[in-house]
């Protein structure tokens, strides 16, 4: 006799997450939509398990104990989309046998329908902005940060941002500069007038 029809559902839901996380390298960061064996993958209890203990709508914690000892990561505080291009990352490593050189890895690396080679340098370039956990997990599989571009990228995000006004003032100031030189306006598409393009600039104002 089935005592509780929503805990034998339940049951036979995580017999098929096992069946999930062993094609997809142990994870069970499935797509919102996914499904198998009738049981939706992807949505559900995700959402439950971001209702805080106690409160109305949240997940049983044996459920989620069950859950993660499939996959101690199947609901993370970051996107899912972020978990499930790493677990294909793990694959990658794992088929590997952990001999990789994430730092040269070609950016047009696909793998299992994701975009690997740019999915890691974007980690690696903007390491500073990740959870500790995410970082231990990258580094766990020797993903480590590009010191090199994330100090590009900050001191680019750090540079006074041009204002349409401010670069339209300095084409006319370049400009200026040239008639007086030159007499005349008849910029060429190439040149360069105190550090501004002003014949590209001339060919987009006018």
């Amino acid at each position: 006799m089935i005592w509780s029809v929503s805990d034998a559902r339940f049951e036979a839901g995580l017999d098929w997450a096992r069946v999930w996380a062993k094609e997809h390298g142990g994870s069970l960061a499935a797509p919102t939509r996914a499904a198998v064996g009738g049981y939706a993958i992807g949505a559900g209890l995700r959402a439950a398990a971001e209702v805080p203990e106690g409160k109305p709508g949240a997940l049983d914690p044996q459920r989620r104990a069950a859950l993660e000892e499939i996959d101690p990561w199947w609901a993370p505080r970051w996107p899912v989309v972020w978990q499930r291009t790493y677990a294909v990352a793990r694959q990658w490593w794992l088929e590997s046998d952990g001999r990789v050189d994430w730092a040269q890895l070609p950016a047009e690396t696909a793998f299992e329908g994701e975009q690997l080679g740019r999915w890691v340098r974007a980690q690696r370039a903007g390491w500073a902005e990740l959870d500790q956990e995410q970082r231990d997990l990258l580094a766990a599989l020797g993903i480590t940060e590009d010191v090199e571009l994330a100090a590009a990228r900050a001191a680019a995000a750090a540079k006074p941002k041009v204002s349409r006004a401010d670069r339209f003032a300095q084409g006319l100031a370049a400009l200026a500069a040239f008639v007086q030189r030159e007499g005349h306006a008849r910029v060429p598409r190439a040149h360069k007038e105190d550090g501004t393009s002003l014949g590209t600039w001339l060919s987009a104002c006018f």
